[in-house]
């Protein structure tokens, strides 16, 4: 795919992987619409972190993912749309689960629809490794059942049954890729990684859930490339595609690898408020990128040591940025 002869719309574009997204894209020579929610604050959320040539050639649209003409009039002459726009937290999704399906499932529905309508040349729809709830079985592939243990993950099944179902019913482009856990710069403390490292530079305890639960970890830029190749692989359409590393570590280790490598002397304390309802919590995931192996040619690279030291170093240098001592949800 020749990236300097498309136009792309990246819904969720100020958040974490979409920032990073976009800027990979550009660098690409896309030309990249940014789809962000509308705040009066004119915040673009973690696109503030480009570079300010690049963000001076971004198109920025903010909007609402429910609204459908907001989406119509984003997806207009859009050659190729990723959407990860969506509400991700689960606690929140425990306090506003109505927020959280309708944003997810109907803003899904919206951005599906108005690509059909405008003959998009594909979609790239963004899943989460929480559909498939705590493992039955190791390493997770794509034929793993899905289970919807909080109401995010609910709300992200039926948002896949929504773009699968686009694609058989309307022969829509659509490919689903599948992350794992994601982590690196630009992280928001809602993720369990820069709430340890955050709490290791600046506390003497590191308060965070449950220590057992096990999670696959990958590193920033070696999801983002995942999404670039799922979105040039013709294959990929019809397809679910896991992007993972491959490995388990449980949260209790990631926390005392944290502290190690920031060289802090925080002590690790569980706080209940944290501790997700017992039949919510995903015990364990583990991922079977198999297919992505051999369909895209896809692969980790970043070890999780030299990950964690580069977001270390990020949160380090922009603490300032984050609540400390604030749980966010």
């Amino acid at each position: 795919m020749n990236w300097k002869e498309k136009k792309v719309l990246i819904t969720g574009a100020g958040g974490f992987i979409g920032s990073h997204l976009t800027e990979r894209l550009m660098s690409l020579g896309a030309e990249v619409t940014a789809f962000v929610r509308y705040n009066s604050r004119n915040d673009i959320g973690q696109l503030e972190n480009l570079p300010e040539n690049k963000i001076s050639e971004l198109n920025v649209i903010a909007g609402d993912l429910r609204d459908p003409d907001a989406v119509r009039k984003a997806v207009e002459d859009m050659d190729v749309i990723f959407h990860l726009g969506s509400l991700i937290a689960i606690p929140y999704s425990y306090v506003h689960p109505v927020e959280v399906i309708d944003t997810n499932v109907l803003g899904t529905t919206n951005v599906l629809m108005a690509a059909k309508d405008n003959d998009v040349e594909k979609i790239i729809h963004t899943s989460t490794s929480e559909v498939y709830g705590t493992a039955r079985y190791v390493p997770i592939d794509e034929k793993h059942p899905l289970q919807g243990q909080s109401p995010y993950s609910a709300s992200k099944i039926g948002a896949d049954m929504v773009a699968t179902s686009f694609y058989k019913s309307y022969e829509l482009p659509i490919a689903i890729i599948r992350p794992f856990n994601t982590y690196g710069p630009r992280q928001s403390a809602r993720a369990v990684i820069p709430t340890i490292i955050m709490q290791a530079l600046t506390k003497k305890v590191a308060q965070i859930g449950s220590l057992h639960p096990t999670r696959d970890l990958t590193f920033i830029f070696d999801t983002i490339e995942g999404f670039i190749r799922v979105a040039e692989e013709k294959k990929s359409i019809g397809e679910v595609i896991n992007i993972g590393s491959g490995f388990e570590i449980s949260i209790g280790d990631l926390a005392e690898k944290i502290l190690r490598l920031s060289q802090s002397k925080a002590k690790i304390e569980i706080d209940e408020k944290r501790v997700r309802p017992k039949d919510s919590e995903v015990e364990r995931l583990w991922a079977d990128s198999t297919k992505a192996r051999k369909m895209l040619g896809w692969q980790p690279r970043v070890k999780l040591d030299d990950g964690l030291k580069r977001t270390i170093k990020w949160v380090s240098d922009h603490i300032d940025e984050y609540k400390v001592g604030t749980y966010t949800i």
